[in-house]
């Protein structure tokens, strides 16, 4: 078991607030490691060490010969006008079918390989720094919140790259279901010190809380008995029959210390807005369509949400699920159809385009103050304000100097502080560490009203969500199942692309020796052909639903008719339909890769 990378006695710090304060930390070869920590703690900072882009203040940093570390960029690395595969090429120097192959990992095909990569959603830009990233072969890969504005699929295929590479990672996160799918061993950083923990994080949160809890009591029981000593040595020092007994006391009170209890922060504690339980519908869709100009989204939608409801709005990216919250509250003008809101409604909403858009002349304090209901205290506005990583000299920061994940912060510390009843809230747990996502969801869950809100975060969807809506192929409706069983759905879907995969690869090696490495043409010539089957496939698809629905009626029909010359006509046609089925059925196999 080779130490890839190892860190000594590490300081760092910037400005008054010490990162590194003797941090010590050892990454082995074979080790998936989940990196942890509060906002601000230093984390994206020890990774900027360890890729050497920064220098410590005192300590080392030694890397293993063999090292060759891979990295996830947060930023954009593609030119303008240059395909995925154009990127792979350029970016590892590997022939394209080689790229294509390492693609075809992720889903990378037709349009999304060979089309323009900057029109990728982020999510598919995502997977194509990927395969990036695997076609270098690194022996250690560095993946900084690598979830961020990833679908669920798109995390699900994620995970079992992870699963399935065999060497190490070290992963920052807060999600925490993605963390415990795919790391084995947890890191932590608070107040400067690196803690490795042998387990996966809700073990070592658990242990953390219990630990934390332990040195409470054992502190609680030494100040009792220091207490007790202090008071039999004030009590018996002046009297000569008793003074030998006090000193012995004293040196007793002198060994007894109290354990320093490691809280990197204060807990955090978020409150949602108070208001009074409502009846009856929150909001109503009527035959709705949805979009930008003459682009339809999605259309036909007729939906209900109840006052009360944590209503999930899930699906890939690109399908709609940003469009539908602007739609909802008037951001977006619907192209056909109604929204229409109950009386008495108060909506507050949290998305990019209303955090970017604050009074940057005011500061953090003076605009939590202005949106905050009337009964709030002072101290209800700094206890948010801290929740959310403004305290101190930082309430007073102005909002025109404030970053972007800052600028959010702030949007979500005044919603909370509002009197709005429902909540439309997109991505809310983006910029927000692991215990503040866990204190929000805790509080959305005392809500007493409704909450409409798209998230990555699967641990967090999970604890909040109450009904599902799925936004899928243009059309929009209620799924019929909690979170768990969508989730389920889905992981099932990404399973299945999986196996046929593998079973082709394995069909074409059948037979002995591994087939020749196509021509950079061939390669080509084989995503055409593979567009072409997949557009057959799907109109085999619909032409199959189709021909089952005739079959179907006309069955119907036939059980019911009393007139036998129309009933053997019935049957006559029954029979050509289900010789239609059969040929289409047996295509769409064919097609599929099925046995």
């Amino acid at each position: 078991m080779a130490v890839l990378i190892q860190v000594r006695d590490a300081q760092k710090r910037y400005g008054d607030q010490l990162l590194l304060d003797g941090a010590e930390l050892s990454l082995v070869d074979d080790v998936k490691v989940g990196f942890i920590g509060r906002n601000g703690a230093g984390k994206s900072t020890l990774l900027r060490v360890l890729l050497g882009e920064e220098e410590l203040e005192m300590g080392e940093v030694i890397h293993h010969p063999s090292l060759r570390i891979g990295y996830l960029r947060q930023h954009d690395p593609f030119r303008p006008g240059e395909s995925a595969l154009e990127f792979l090429i350029r970016d590892s120097g590997q022939p394209d079918w080689r790229c294509g192959e390492v693609a075809g990992q992720f889903e990378l095909k037709g349009a999304y390989l060979e089309g323009p990569v900057k029109e990728l959603s982020g999510g598919w830009q995502t997977r194509v720094k990927l395969a990036a990233l695997l076609l270098h072969d690194p022996n250690l890969l560095m993946l900084d919140e690598p979830t961020n504005f990833l679908d669920l699929r798109t995390q699900i295929l994620l995970e079992h790259f992870l699963r399935d590479f065999n060497k190490a990672a070290l992963i920052v996160s807060h999600d925490r279901s993605f963390l415990a799918a795919t790391c084995s061993q947890t890191l932590e950083l608070s107040r400067g010190k690196l803690t490795m923990f042998p387990g996966k994080i809700d073990p070592f949160l658990e242990y953390r809380d219990e630990r934390r809890e332990h040195d409470r009591r054992v502190n609680a029981t030494v100040i009792a008995k220091q207490k007790q000593l202090q008071r039999f040595i004030d009590k018996n020092r002046a009297n000569a029959s008793t003074a030998s007994q006090a000193r012995s006391k004293a040196k007793q009170l002198a060994k007894l210390q109290t354990t320093e209890i490691e809280l990197d922060e204060p807990t955090v504690h978020i409150r949602a807005p108070r208001v009074e339980p409502r009846r009856g519908n929150a909001v109503r869709c009527d035959d709705l369509a949805m979009g930008y100009g003459d682009h339809v989204v999605a259309d036909n939608i007729t939906l209900e949400i109840e006052h009360g409801e944590r209503a999930a709005i899930v699906g890939d990216n690109g399908q709609g699920k940003t469009t539908l919250l602007r739609t909802l509250v008037y951001s977006l003008d619907p192209l056909g159809g109604s929204v229409k809101w109950g009386h008495g409604v108060e909506i507050g909403t949290y998305a990019q385009h209303v955090y970017t858009s604050l009074d940057e002349r005011q500061t953090v304090i003076e605009h939590l103050e202005y949106v905050s209901d009337s009964n709030t205290t002072r101290q209800d506005l700094l206890a948010m304000a801290g929740a959310l990583l403004f305290r101190d000299e930082h309430i007073q920061k102005k909002i025109k100097v404030l970053s972007g994940g800052e600028r959010a912060r702030v949007c979500m510390a005044g919603l909370l502080l509002g009197t709005s009843n429902v909540l439309v809230l997109d991505e809310p747990g983006n910029h927000l560490d692991v215990e503040t996502v866990e204190a929000l969801a805790e509080a959305l869950e005392q809500y007493k009203g409704t909450v409409i809100f798209t998230s990555h975060d699967r641990h967090f969807m999970h604890r909040v969500a109450t009904s599902v809506i799925e936004v899928r192929d243009g059309k929009v409706k209620n799924y019929f199942g909690n979170y768990d069983s969508y989730l389920e759905s889905v992981e099932k879907e990404v399973d299945e692309g999986e196996r046929q995969r593998a079973d082709a690869a394995k069909r074409s090696q059948a037979g002995g020796a591994p087939p020749p490495r196509p021509k950079a043409s061939d390669y080509r010539q084989n995503q055409r052909d593979q567009r072409k089957a997949e557009k057959e496939i799907k109109n085999l698809e619909k032409k199959i639903a189709r021909l089952d629905d005739q079959k179907r009626s006309l069955s119907d029909k036939m059980m019911t008719e009393t007139d036998p010359d129309e009933a053997v006509r019935l049957h006559e046609q029954i029979a050509e339909i289900t010789d239609e089925l059969n040929a289409a059925e047996e295509r769409w196999m064919e097609l599929s890769g099925e046995d």
